[in-house]
C-alpha cells in the first residue's frame, strides 16, 4: 500500500509497505529493520517471529524509545513475556500487530512527536504463502 503524506527528511517516515518489503522515505528496504523518527532505520537480524530471542528486543531497549510497535507479519502474534522483559523492565511499551497496522500506527504515533520505534519482521517466507 502506498501511503500519500508530506515527507519530511528530518523524520523517518513510512511512505509504503507490502508483503515483501517496506519504504522509509521512499527507500525500499526488504529486510526486517528498526525504525525511529529522528534517526536512520538500521537492520534488524530477525528472520522471522518464530526466531525472536531476547537479545533482539535489548537490542531495541538500548535505543530508549517510549514505546515499540512490533510488526509481526501479514498476521498478528504476541511476543511471550520473557521476551520482552527488557523492555517492561524499562517501562517501555510494547504494542504487537501486523506489519501493515504497524505501519500505520507508527506513522500517526511519530508525527505526534512520540519517541516510538517500529520493530518490522520482513519474512519472505511468509510473504510467499
Amino acid at each position: 500500500m502506498k501511503l500519500h503524506n508530506t515527507i519530511n527528511q528530518k523524520y523517518q517516515t513510512v511512505t509504503a509497505y507490502d508483503a515483501h518489503s517496506v519504504e522509509i522515505n521512499a527507500i525500499t528496504f526488504k529486510h526486517s529493520l528498526l525504525v525511529l523518527p529522528e534517526s536512520a532505520p538500521v537492520v534488524w537480524p530477525v528472520r522471522s517471529f518464530a526466531e525472536l530471542t531476547e537479545q533482539d528486543f535489548q537490542t531495541i531497549a538500548a535505543l530508549k524509545p517510549d514505546v515499540v510497535i512490533l510488526g509481526t507479519g501479514n498476521k498478528q502474534r504476541f511476543a511471550h513475556p520473557k521476551l520482552t522483559a527488557s523492555l517492561i523492565n524499562q517501562r517501555i511499551g510494547v504494542e504487537c500487530m501486523d506489519s501493515q497496522a504497524a505501519c500505520r500506527t507508527y506513522n500517526i504515533l511519530m508525527t505526534e512527536g512520540r519517541k516510538v520505534a517500529l520493530a518490522l519482521i520482513i519474512n519472505h517466507e511468509e510473504a510467499a504463502q
